[in-house]
């Protein structure tokens, strides 16, 4: 008899042996397991080692069997439960898996491979928070150096300062440590520093690649700074090694989402929903998606079904309302109503509930108390913004210090002279979808979405490490030369190529921000168009006001504050009128409205494009539409907004006040100070 089917020695002896050969040789591993269970059948680690065997064999049915006998029998075992988790994972049970590892973290904290499993997991049900906290326990758990410990200690406890200069000092002696920078890329991430956090994975993955884990978060800061292509290559990469992984799975449809793949996300939603059914948040994911692709009755239907699993998630509510076309029924504005007289609904929750109550109450003409749930709504949201109306103030102070007519002059020719952009700017709710869906239904022309990448090069040239540093932009810009700028210009059109999936000539960048940076677009790509899109200041303001966005925009959850950002894009857009007058076409959302034919044919011929008669029936345009408005505009145009922030008028003397002089004048524009 071989070694690998007699027991060795004594029974620990035996089972010692039978657990070293699972790591390479799980076959053998069962052999000396069936073994030692002809003399013990009953032995629990014999039985565990035979149910890891099994299900590393592909025996899944044999290793569930086994694995949920052995659990039953062992309650307080947790290395049965977690094996007993990562089997009903690999089965596509997701939901039992979850509660199999928690269960095994309940009976031993430390068992540091039951937190990475669960974090993978928590990722595929949309819990970003809670696979975040698994992941630091996870590290945490992992070290076993002191420095390590201490460190991990410390950001177990969010003393991150503690622990970003324990790390520095021990990477500064062991600059190789895997682990530790690792560690120190997960500070840099908690501090906003997603530039060095990219850094510091990319060297950890060349040191180590197989270090899966390492990679997964590379790929995770990858696609939060906006690097779809590179965090693309990263999680197929890891698909290839573990390509049931509900992680990697997750963060793969939401890439895919991000560069327009719609089917392709969808299709990984489908199937990660069919491993957790009972997943509320998993759900709410795949309504977004199908909301995104335009099929507006199945997204319904999967919010609701959101809601039925989890009563409590205000975001699904707010979902069906953020429809825009959709109306709540009596039934399901009591229940908003009955979950915000609860005690223990988290703040997220309770705002989403104002939120959906707003728009409810709006729907039903209750305007006061629809305004009291959007300002109370608008409180919360803001009460966790770091938003500064005084830095947007001060960067149009700069910029129009900087940017003369002389400055410009001197660079004339300068940049990547590609003219494939229209870049459609202004502030969000002021109609720049409408323009978006009529340029799109164009031949020549492809939509695409809400591009983050002029942004992206903006912060990069601003070199700001942290919230205290002040940027380098927007002066940096005098300081780069032609071939900068046309590199700039080029870059910016290889980060976007993966959003095209047509072969137009030309695509739209619908990014309102990016107003912010009219200077550095045509720096950068002098012949791209840019298209202002405006709306009446009360109309727009109240807009915004009342719109939860998803990220990003925070000014609009103060009625000053929008006010300010409001006047100030005014004010630099003004400022761009005077020093590179035509360079900017302005279309009033009114005038739109009000002669469609007349203002669409201004904008095809200030884009140089021939008129296409599809440009009017643009609401027949198939295509995913990622913003608020995604429902309004597959719909013809009519006048139902345009006045809709009259009903409010009573609550909007503090933005009337801010606007001042830019809401008496509109549609022209004050004169201001130079």
């Amino acid at each position: 008899m071989n070694e690998a089917s007699e027991p060795v020695g004594t029974l620990q002896v035996a089972l010692e042996h039978a657990v070293r050969l699972m790591a390479a040789q799980p076959a053998l591993a069962a052999e000396q397991a069936a073994e030692i269970l002809k003399v013990a059948p009953r032995q629990p680690l014999a039985r565990l080692v035979m149910g890891v065997a099994r299900r590393k064999l592909g025996e899944m049915d044999g290793s569930l069997a086994l694995l949920e006998e052995l659990a039953a029998e062992q309650p307080e075992w947790a290395s049965a439960h977690y094996e007993l988790g990562v089997t009903l994972g690999a089965l596509g049970r997701g939901d039992a898996a979850v509660k199999s590892l928690r269960r095994a973290l309940e009976l031993k904290p430390d068992l540091s491979e039951a937190w990475r499993e669960l974090a993978d997991h928590l990722d595929a049900l949309g819990d970003d928070e809670g696979a975040d906290i698994a992941r630091l326990r996870n590290i945490s758990t992992s070290v076993h150096d002191p420095r390590l410990m201490k460190a991990a200690a410390a950001m177990g406890e969010n003393r991150i300062p503690v622990a970003e200069a324990l790390l520095r000092e021990h990477l500064k002696q062991h600059p190789t440590d895997v682990a530790a920078i690792r560690m120190f890329a997960e500070v840099a991430v908690r501090l906003g520093r997603y530039r060095a956090a990219e850094d510091l994975l990319t060297r950890a993955v060349e040191l180590a690649p197989g270090f899966s884990a390492a990679r997964h978060n590379l790929a995770l800061v990858r696609h939060r700074r906006n690097k779809p292509v590179a965090a693309l290559r990263d999680v197929e990469q890891l698909l290839a090694i573990d390509a049931r992984n509900p992680g990697y799975r997750n963060l793969h449809a939401a890439i895919l989402s991000g560069i327009g793949e719609y089917d392709r996300a969808l299709a990984v939603y489908e199937k990660l929903l069919a491993e957790y059914p009972a997943q509320p948040k998993a759900w709410m994911s795949f309504g977004h998606a199908l909301k995104t692709a335009g099929r507006q009755e199945e997204s319904i239907a999967t919010y609701r079904k959101a809601i039925a699993l989890e009563p409590r998630l205000g975001e699904a509510y707010w979902s069906l309302a953020n429809l825009k076309t959709f109306r709540f029924s009596a039934k399901e504005i009591l229940a908003m109503e009955r979950a915000l007289a609860r005690d223990d609904l988290s703040n997220d929750d309770r705002l989403h509930f104002h939120f959906a109550l707003g728009k409810a109450r709006e729907d039903d003409g209750a305007y006061a108390e629809s305004f009291r749930h959007y300002s109370d709504g608008n409180r919360l949201r803001r009460a966790v913004s770091r938003y500064s109306a005084d830095e947007t103030t001060e960067h149009v102070a700069r910029s129009k210090a900087i940017f003369t007519r002389g400055f410009f002059t001197a660079r004339a020719g300068w940049g990547c002279p590609d003219a494939d952009p229209i870049f459609v700017v202004g502030l969000p709710r002021s109609g720049s979808t409408l323009i978006e869906q009529i340029l799109a239904s164009h031949s020549q022309v492809e939509g695409t979405m809400e591009l983050p990448d002029i942004g992206v090069i903006a912060r990069a040239l601003g070199d700001r490490q942290s919230r205290a540093d002040e940027s380098r932009y927007p002066e940096v810009l005098a300081e780069l030369d032609a071939a900068r700028f046309r590199a700039l210009g080029e870059q910016y059109l290889e980060q976007t190529r993966i959003q095209r999936k047509t072969q137009a000539p030309f695509f739209i960048d619908k990014m309102p921000n990016n107003w912010a940076h009219v200077a550095l677009i045509h720096l950068a790509l002098p012949n791209a168009k840019i298209i202002d899109a405006r709306r009446h200041p009360l109309a727009c303001c109240w807009s915004g006001y009342k719109q939860q966005f998803a990220r990003g925009q925070n000014f609009t959850y103060d009625l000053t504050d929008i006010g300010r950002y409001y006047r100030d894009y005014v004010e630099l857009m003004a400022h761009f009128d005077r020093v590179l007058p035509g360079r900017v076409h302005r279309v009033i959302y009114e005038a739109l409205v009000g002669d469609t034919e007349t203002e669409v044919h201004r904008v095809l011929e200030y884009c140089n494009i021939q008129f296409e008669p599809t440009c009017l029936r643009f609401y027949e345009t198939e295509r995913a539409v990622r913003t608020a408005s995604s429902e309004q505009v597959r719909r013809p145009i009519n006048r139902e907004g345009i006045d809709q922030w009259r009903h409010f008028e009573p609550w909007l003397e503090p933005l009337r006040t801010v606007l001042g002089p830019v809401l008496d004048t509109y549609p022209s524009t004050p004169d201001f100070a130079t």
